[in-house]
């Protein structure tokens, strides 16, 4: 298969990885639903749902048509405990028809496209954040009860976020694990959490993810330095109360390149996409983003664990280095200093 260059494809379109996989562009808010008036009525999550749609449908300047499965809303279930001020609902909201951004069809469309290819990014973060102010912060009247609605982009979506995020942090920390020729310190891991564990495993051998067909996968965006692929054990707090999420079902993916560029082609073109197989309805929301740390999850070992592995070397090498011991029992029972108890 012939991948084509990351700098070309637009914030809109699909991009095939291959393995029958394609990222397919969305955007995705979360929302944050308040009560906006003294009404103890439980909460509707249908009657919702239904108003939201139809305020994308029909209150946009651009009529947005959203499927009932790409908007989720769900009660909070302590809300008799919870103050007034707090919120009683979240949920979140993905747009996936956005056939109305894409560009005119070119052949000759290639990295001499390049003006072109900012424009395109230029309208369509334009047109993502119109569409967040339109919605932060409007009421909803569901049968004479008011809702306030908060609304944001996921960090994991908004690249721009992520960018700065790690420009600063390496502009203020004096440690890193990557630098570039002019010794600058940049990231080149990137994070990817809730995707399906069999999209990556053999088939016909193991439905647990596979490193060779993962970085089979991953290697399309550059050469990878190492890779790490392990059950996710944290599917977020929202998967949690909803018992929705199996363990061992999704995976995490820890990816690390050896060029910075590719680190961030591959982040950039990841960021507000859903991951979906051939063959098959489901799209992954994944989350993806950048590691800071070292890349291996167990680089940072205890002190205790260090100690017991100087200490073994040690023994190996036949010195002995004894472990440390509370002073009494260095002393022995017999010459240890007696304890001094209050009459």
């Amino acid at each position: 298969m012939s991948f084509r260059p990351l700098g070309s494809v637009a914030p809109t379109e699909t991009l095939e990885i291959g393995n029958g996989l394609s990222l397919v562009p969305r955007v995705k808010l979360l929302l944050t639903i308040y009560r906006s008036d003294a009404s103890v009525k439980p909460i509707d999550e249908w009657q919702l749902k239904r108003a939201l749609i139809d305020f994308l449908n029909d209150s946009l300047s651009i009529s947005l048509t959203v499927p009932e499965e790409d908007l989720d809303i769900r009660r909070f279930k302590d809300l008799k405990k919870r103050k007034r001020e707090d919120p009683v609902a979240s949920g979140s909201l993905c747009i996936r028809d956005l056939g109305f951004l894409n560009r005119k069809p070119n052949a000759n469309n290639t990295d001499k496209d390049e003006d072109a290819m900012m424009l395109e990014e230029r309208k369509f973060s334009e047109w993502k954040k119109s569409l967040v102010d339109r919605m932060d912060g409007m009421e909803l009247n569901i049968e004479g009860v008011k809702f306030r609605l908060s609304v944001v982009v996921p960090p994991s979506d908004d690249f721009d976020g992520l960018r700065k995020g790690w420009e600063e942090f390496y502009a203020f920390q004096s440690r890193g694990h990557h630098y570039s020729r002019g010794g600058k310190k940049q990231p080149d891991t990137l994070v990817l959490k809730g995707l399906p564990s069999r999209w990556f495993a053999e088939p016909r051998v193991s439905s647990k993810p596979s490193m060779l067909v993962t970085h089979t996968i991953f290697s399309v965006f550059g050469k990878i330095r190492n890779l790490n692929v392990a059950e996710d054990d944290d599917p977020g707090k929202n998967t949690e109360e909803s018992g929705d999420i199996v363990s061992g079902l999704q995976c995490k993916i820890v990816v690390q390149f050896e060029k910075y560029e590719h680190f961030y082609a591959a982040l950039k073109v990841l960021c507000g996409r859903s991951m979906q197989k051939q063959g098959s309805r489901l799209r992954a929301d994944y989350e993806a983003t950048w590691h800071r740390d070292d890349f291996l999850p167990n680089a940072h070992a205890t002190r205790s664990e260090a100690l017991e592995r100087n200490q073994s070397q040690a023994m190996t090498a036949g010195s002995y280095i004894p472990r440390y011991q509370p002073r009494n029992a260095r002393l022995g029972p017999e010459t240890a200093h007696p304890r001094r108890f209050k009459d």
